[in-house]
């Protein structure tokens, strides 16, 4: 079984207008007239890949932004329309649950009898087990929508995305946690929300660490020795996620595995993107660590992205089943692959939440 800690399914399906019960290659036809989106027609993740692909559970986000006057990204205007975005999101989860895709997952014992559930009944189709996550805080409207959250199964938080933000700044921003942002992670500690520190700025990273005592992983992140991007982790930071029993899903994003890459003009094939490269990221961590415990997969491969800017040799989510073996090659055991396969974000769920 593989476990995938970082996929937008929902923002796929409700703004995106993707239908995750047709397969890829099914909306993939559906979008070939399409041109509002760069991976339109180039999509890699749906509900039957995942299943060919032997991907028994994912964390599954919701996601919208909030912007404020002058900020040029994408999002919503106001906290409110976030949060409703949100529960437009976590609607379809809900939906997707009464059709039998997916099965929430939000307690150890949970967790357990799907995963037995998941390796051990090879009968009929089996719902793909989910746990929810926020990636941003934006539409958290204020502190006590926390509790709101934690109460609809809401299990993980990363409290920053890109640019500035509401709790804490993120990806190609600088700046210190907040006020808002410090009572914010001492909720989620009081609830035993996980912390997901992917896409804090550098500033709002070490303040988490040290203000942070709850359960910390990176659902989505990659190494800044191999691309030099403020939106990697430095070997530092690496090593205070390993001291902290964290443990770092490897992202398949093309800019993150390679350097130089020029968005909307560079390809895979002409930067040499494949597989290989998260491999070397994945090595790298285990090389920090000393061992084979704190990395495992959080592939992000529905992320506003697709085959335009992933590892060429990709096709669909199923190809995460090419990783164990070229892991055997590069000297991993059995053992190892099994942990970052699926093992340590077992055992990382099964502490945080006994």
């Amino acid at each position: 079984m593989i476990i995938d800690a970082h996929l937008d399914l929902s923002m796929n399906a409700m703004e995106w207008n993707r239908d995750l019960g047709n397969s890829v290659f099914e909306i993939r036809e559906s979008e070939k007239n399409l041109h509002d989106k760069p991976d339109r027609a180039k999509g890699t993740v749906a509900f039957p890949e995942l299943r060919k692909g032997d991907i028994g559970l994912v964390v599954a986000t919701q996601i919208a932004r909030y912007v404020a006057p002058g900020n040029p990204l994408p999002g919503w205007h106001s906290p409110q329309q976030a949060w409703a975005q949100t529960q437009a999101q976590l609607a379809w989860y809900k939906e997707m649950e009464a059709c039998g895709e997916i099965k929430m997952i939000t307690n150890a014992d949970e967790l357990n009898k799907h995963v037995d559930e998941w390796m051990n009944n090879n009968s009929g189709k089996k719902a793909i087990g989910y746990i929810l996550s926020l990636e941003g805080a934006d539409s958290i409207i204020s502190i006590d929508y926390l509790q709101r959250a934690y109460n609809y199964g809401l299990r993980a938080i990363g409290p920053a995305h890109y640019g500035p933000g509401r709790y804490a700044n993120g990806t190609n921003s600088t700046g210190n946690l907040n006020e808002d942002g410090k009572e914010l992670l001492k909720e989620m500690e009081r609830l035993n929300i996980i912390l997901d520190a992917t896409h804090l700025c550098d500033d709002a990273f070490w303040d988490a660490m040290n203000l942070f005592n709850g359960n910390v992983w990176a659902s989505h992140n990659m190494c800044r020795k191999f691309v030099n991007h403020n939106r990697q982790y430095s070997d530092e930071q690496i090593k205070v996620l390993i001291d902290r029993d964290a443990v770092i899903g490897a992202a398949f994003d093309a800019w993150m595995l390679v350097p130089n890459w020029q968005h909307g003009t560079s390809t895979p094939k002409e930067m040499n993107c494949d597989l290989n490269k998260v491999i070397d990221n994945i090595d790298h961590i285990c090389q920090l660590a000393g061992n084979a415990l704190h990395v495992g997969i959080g592939s992000d491969l529905d992320g506003a992205f697709g085959k335009e800017q992933c590892p060429h040799d990709l096709e669909t989510i199923e190809d995460l089943n090419k990783i164990p073996s070229m892991l055997l090659q590069r000297g991993y055991s059995n053992q190892d692959v099994e942990n970052i396969m699926h093992g340590n974000w077992l055992r990382f769920l099964r502490k945080a939440w006994k």
